[in-house]
């Protein structure tokens, strides 16, 4: 059974960083892809980032370009989430998640298996 366990979830400042990391278990074959989505309290969970099997391609949601990156270490099929500058509507739980398949998507329905959240907090 898949289990996606997400680590750094806490508050910042904003204009500060923090990071988010996910190690999925489970599983022999990591060749899936990897993403972040978010939650805004009262909001439809939101993309944030997603990493193909091995790491060379990514995506990055339009709200966050330019301020997150994903990267993925694949011996220990673990991914990370680097936030910077970031900002009071940043503030989400934030969820991890396993894909059907290798290639990076941005639509939920893309993603198999899913974390339990981490709590982000951004404050003025």
């Amino acid at each position: 059974q898949v289990q996606l366990v997400e680590s750094g979830g806490g508050s910042a400042q904003a204009g500060g960083s923090l990071k988010l990391s996910c190690v999925a278990s489970g599983r022999t074959d990591t060749r899936y892809a990897m993403a972040w989505f978010r939650q805004r309290s009262g909001k439809e969970r939101e993309f944030v980032a997603a990493i193909g099997w091995s790491g060379a391609s990514t995506r990055i949601g339009d709200s966050v370009k330019g301020r997150f990156t994903i990267s993925r270490v694949t011996a220990t099929n673990t991914i990370t989430l680097h936030m910077e500058f970031l900002e009071t509507h940043d503030t989400a739980v934030y969820y991890c998640a396993e894909g059907f398949r290798g290639s990076p998507t941005e639509h939920s329905k893309d993603y198999a298996h899913w974390g339990q959240g981490t709590q982000v907090t951004v404050s003025s």
